[in-house]
Order: structure tokens, then sequence, then C-alpha cells
């Protein structure tokens, strides 16, 4: 059987493609919220309902899913969750109302959760230390990219088709997706398809977990993952930074139509902020890397970049006080690369510090402070819309990284897994 050079970034890819159809799935709702507003006769809380619904879903879907794919593995379980978000949000273009609107974007939520709890384990599996970094912002690179293409696709779909008919597009592309994944991906010990070079390079330096001794006291997987403290600074952490992402989906195109005057067409020029994230998320990992090349520990790495960001999130503050709209994207294109730049690095922290036994559970924990955060944060956003102003939201969110980086701190010298 013929070998594949370099299988492990080719697997890299197949991840970046499905976060991809993941970001656009998830991003078009947002630039087309005051449409469907519009046309379905939705308010500002009623949309804010709706976001909770997936984040909510998003939630408990990040907890089960993890543990699904600690038990069915990365192959199976990927395929499984693509299917599923793919078919919810075909669905979405049925909606009718919040309430039908409220139950596809949940059904939506339930799938998606589950391509950052397999995406990272399959990194774990693959990847060395060095290039974790990488290996996790190309692929979370793909969610930036999606939600980079999604005004595009906005704008061209919905002027020509109507909106509905935006949400029938990634569907199409999710089936030859899972066929190209069910063929590529197995775990290095048992792919035909690796280079004997490759695959003594990931067992030279990715050490399998040691198994436990016989007379050891057995304890369940959410014992373990439960009782670790890394967990649960990390999820704090995500609870309170993630806010700011889902704000630049979720709100920040209404922002630009309720108080920069943009129209449908005229949002698609967020595709400059998207550009910046997808940077982040590459530079993040290539510089968290490079120390790791340096003889920095890779923990130790990760935490310096996420200290970098943490310093440039503040200037979103200068947001409600500008006029230019030049200025405000390009303040907001830092906030995004610097909060990209962050995840990347918090992602692959937990990669290096959890063990791969249970690593897809662990990173569920993890990723549901993300999704609390960000049910908290719609909630917030929409009081503060309807009774104050969009300004509160940026003083807010330019002080929520440089608190986390205080959460985070002490794990630079926590030893790899």
């Amino acid at each position: 059987m013929k070998k594949i050079p370099y299988l492990r970034w080719w697997i890299a890819v197949a991840l970046f493609l499905a976060a991809v159809l993941n970001y656009i799935d998830r991003s078009v709702l947002g630039m087309l919220a005051p449409t469907i507003q519009k046309d379905l006769d939705i308010s500002d809380q009623g949309y804010a309902t709706v976001v909770n619904w997936f984040l909510v879903a998003y939630t408990f879907a990040y907890l089960f899913s993890g543990r699904l794919v600690d038990k069915l593995g990365e192959r199976v379980s990927l395929a499984l969750f693509v299917g599923w978000w793919s078919i919810s949000n075909a669905l979405t273009g049925f909606a009718q109302s919040v309430t039908s609107l409220s139950i596809f974007r949940c059904m939506l939520g339930l799938g998606e959760a589950g391509g950052f709890t397999a995406s990272p384990k399959a990194v774990s599996e693959w990847f060395p230390p060095a290039e974790r970094g990488m290996a996790i912002g190309l692929y979370s690179l793909g969610g930036a990219a999606g939600a980079t293409i999604a005004p595009i696709l906005v704008a061209v779909v919905a002027t020509h088709f109507g909106w509905r008919w935006v949400f029938a597009v990634t569907p199409l592309l999710a089936l030859p997706w899972i066929v190209l994944w069910l063929w590529l991906y197995r775990r290095p010990a048992e792919h035909p398809r690796i280079t004997e070079e490759e695959k003594a390079l990931i067992t030279s330096t990715i050490s399998p977990d040691p198994k436990p001794a016989a007379n050891a006291p057995k304890s369940s997987i959410w014992g373990e993952v439960l009782r670790e403290p890394f967990v649960w600074r990390l999820m704090l952490a995500r609870m309170l930074t993630d806010p700011v992402w889902y704000f630049i989906q979720f709100w920040f195109a209404k922002y630009l139509h309720d108080v920069r005057g943009l129209d449908q067409k005229g949002v698609a020029i967020l595709w400059v902020v998207f550009l910046a994230a997808d940077a982040g998320f590459l530079l993040g990992g290539f510089f968290s890397g490079r120390l790791i090349r340096r003889n920095v520990a890779a923990p130790a790495s990760r935490v310096w970049l996420m200290l970098v960001s943490a310093c440039l999130m503040p200037l979103i503050f200068l947001i409600p006080q500008v006029s230019s709209l030049g200025l405000v994207l390009t303040i907001a294109a830092v906030a995004a690369y610097a909060h990209t730049s962050w995840l990347s690095n918090l992602t692959s922290l937990a990669v290096d510090i959890s063990s791969k036994r249970f690593l897809a559970t662990a990173f569920g924990v993890i990723a549901c402070g993300s999704t609390l955060g960000g049910i908290m944060m719609n909630q917030v956003v929409a009081w503060l819309v309807g009774h104050r102003s969009y300004n509160d939201c940026f003083y807010i969110m330019a002080f929520l990284h440089p608190l986390a980086f205080l959460l985070v701190f002490q794990l630079r010298k926590r030893l790899p897994a």
C-alpha cells in the first residue's frame, strides 16, 4: 500500500476543513440576524434566546461529546458530529418563528461541540509537542476561515436567493468531507499509509500514558478529570475570555448595523476582522513552537504567548471612542488576533498537560466554560443594548483576558503529560 508522506499534516488539513464547515454553519446566523429578525418579527431579546439555546446545547454536548470521543475514537465520532450538525443547519432554513429557529440551533449546538473535543485528541495522537501549537492553530484557523467566508457567502447567496438558501450551502459539502475523513484517519500505530520515518518521529516524542498499577484503586474517568485543578483553571479562563469571541461572531455585525449604519451588504467587511483572527490562530501556535525549540517547556511557552494576548485585549476599550469605521475595524481585528492566539495556546496547553486517556473528556469540561460564558454574555449584551448601549460591552471585554491570565499563570510550571 502506498505511503503518504507527512500524513499528520494531511490529517490536520482535514480537521481544518471540518472547522471551516463548523464555523460557516455557526456564523451565518449572526450575519443574517437583521434580515431574519425583520422577516420573522424577532426582537433583540428573542435573538438572544435563539443564540442561548444554541449555547445551552453546546454546553451539554461538550460534556458528553468528549466522553463519546474517548469511547468511540476520533475517526467515528467526528464523522457522526459533522453529519449531525450539517443536517441541523439545513433545517434552520425552514424556521418560521423564534421557537423553530431555537430548536434547529439547539440541534446544531448538540453536534458542533464534538468537532472541538475530537480535534485536540487527534492532535495529541499525531503531533509532537513542538508541532501541536501549529496543528491546533491550523484547525482553529479553519474556524476563523469559516467565519471569514460567512459574510461573503451571506452577501452573495442571500442577496440573490434569499436568506433561507444560505443554510443549504455547507450541508452539500459535508458528505464528501465525511468520506474523506473515514478513508484518511486512523491512529498512528494502526495506519497502513504512515511512513516509517513519521511513525518513528511520533513514537519517539509522544509517550503513551502509563498503565495504572495492578493494585491501584479504580476510579472513573469523570472522577479523574474533575479532580484535576488545571481543568477548573482552564475552564474558568475560557468562561471569562470566550465571550469576546462570541460577541464578535453573534453581535458585532449587529453593532455595525445598529450603531455604525452598515447595511446587509456592508457587514461583509467583517472578513477583515476574521482574517486577523486567522493570523492569530496560526501565529500563536508558531511562536509557542519556536519557544519550545529553544528549550522552553511546552506549558511555559503557551502561557507566555497568552500574556502577549492579555496585554493587547484592553485596546478594545477604544472602539466606542473612535468615529472612523476603519479604525473601529482595525481595533476589532487586533482584538480578534489577540483572542485567537490566546485560544490556540490555551488549547495547546490543555493538550500538553492532560493525560491522553481522558483528554477529550477533560477538554469537554474545559470547553463548557466557553459556552457558559457565552450564555451569560448574551444575556448581559441583550440587557445592555436594550437599556444602555453597546459601549459598556466593549468596556467590560477590555479587562477579561488580563483577569483570566491570573488563573493560567501558575500552569507554566506544570509538567507535560
